[in-house]
């Protein structure tokens, strides 16, 4: 239930809290209210947890001055705001080494909000359908001689999103996409225009009509729940083919190590952070949306939105489509790489070419990939700025009770 309106006026901003904070504070009053699923409830567990005794850790000890702190274990949940910075360097600089030097642009494909009953009864099979209709469209288009003169492959990753900025469900996919692809027969890259890629109304008709011959397949297979009779889902087909989808492209990108820098703040986001987080009390929970606009919801509701969001187990969010797919990208994304190398090289095709930056960082443990990421030092004592910090077991009295009321 919301406690106030959207407004742009400014709160005072405690950096202390966390989205942790109100799972525990109100979780138990969300369950009974609600009937969390196991998936749920184990995101909310993992949240109230995260980084506290109850999943142990370690003591840092400094050697030189005595200085010490308990660090304790993270969740792992790729639903936890506290648990993706790692995972997300470690995805970015994984990407780093399948980069072609070519353009991109950024395209979200949306579905309208009369589709949403039907997602949230159908996730797995609708958020996966959603993805691959993004993607085909985008297929069908470069493989159409109509826009790019040529027949071409592009190179794709999509990210499924399921949120908007006020935490409302709203099903989305983010898709990077090269500015131009490999020929066919992998003896030439054909370059997109700098500023167009397709049109956003070619696009969008075309991933309507994908996307509806696939809820029909589903439908017709009796593989989905709907939320209305037969009589209802045939006039909500009816009304969806008269509707205009909603496919924007942004602005392209200046170059692609932008690329995936951009896109890992998109892959592994969850649907609030805690530095969006501004104020919390019993009646009201008020966080930032965009600039100095915030949105605010009773705390019950609040965990209702942050959970509406967990994707369904083992569910695929991150996919690569095109010359990015595995199965090509030894083959054909090496030939592209090595054609757009050599063009802008001006050498000949032969000729052989520096290979993309290694993967070195990705195997890296903890304490060196944090260090050579950000420049955080674990090893250094940030009281007498030594490298003498040491790991030690943690004393008894850090081991403390749990700091929520477990889920029964």
């Amino acid at each position: 239930m919301p406690c106030a309106r959207s407004g742009s006026g400014r709160a005072v901003e405690d950096s202390r809290l966390e989205v942790a904070d109100i799972f525990r504070n109100h979780f138990e009053a969300f369950r009974h209210r609600y009937v969390p699923t196991p998936s749920c409830e184990r995101v909310a567990r993992d949240v109230m947890r995260c980084r506290t005794a109850t999943l142990g850790g370690h003591l840092e000890m400094c050697t030189a001055c005595g200085f010490a702190r308990p660090a304790y274990n993270s969740c792992r949940n790729r639903h936890c705001p506290k648990c993706q910075a790692l995972r997300q360097a470690r995805w970015v600089q994984q990407r780093m080494t399948r980069i072609l030097p070519a353009q991109y642009f950024h395209v979200v494909f949306t579905v309208p909000s009369e589709l949403h009953g039907l997602f949230r009864l159908n996730r797995a099979r609708l958020y996966d359908l959603l993805i691959k209709s993004a993607a085909t469209t985008l297929d069908a288009l470069a493989r159409d001689p109509k826009w790019l003169k040529h027949s071409v492959q592009l190179a794709i990753t999509c990210v499924l999103h399921t949120w908007t900025r006020e935490l409302q469900f709203h099903p989305h996919v983010h898709c990077i996409v090269s500015g131009g692809g490999l020929s066919f027969d992998g003896a030439r890259w054909i370059a997109a225009p700098p500023t167009f890629l397709f049109p956003v109304h070619v696009l969008g008709t075309l991933f309507r009509g994908k996307f509806l011959a696939g809820l029909a397949a589903l439908q017709a297979r009796s593989h989905l729940r709907d939320p209305d009779d037969a009589r209802a889902a045939r006039r909500r087909r009816r009304r969806l083919h008269d509707t205009s989808w909603v496919v924007y492209a942004k602005r392209p990108f200046g170059g692609p190590e932008q690329v995936y820098r951009y896109l890992g703040r998109y892959t592994h986001r969850v649907a609030i952070s805690n530095t969006r987080l501004l104020s919390a009390d019993p009646a009201c929970v008020v966080f930032r949306t965009r600039g100095h606009a915030t949105a605010s919801c009773h705390p019950v509701e609040f965990i209702r939105r942050f959970l509406e969001h967990v994707l369904p187990n083992r569910f695929v969010k991150i996919r690569h489509f095109g010359l990015f797919a595995p199965v090509n990208v030894h083959t054909r994304l090496a030939q592209a790489r090595h054609l757009l190398a050599t063009t802008a090289a001006g050498l000949p095709r032969d000729q052989p070419v520096a290979p993309p930056p290694t993967a070195s960082l990705v195997a890296l443990p903890f304490d060196a990939l944090l260090l050579a990421l950000t420049g955080i030092d674990l090893g250094r004592c940030p009281n007498c700025h030594q490298p003498t910090m040491v790991r030690c077991p943690l004393p008894i009295d850090c081991r403390g009770p749990p700091p929520y009321l477990s889920p029964s």
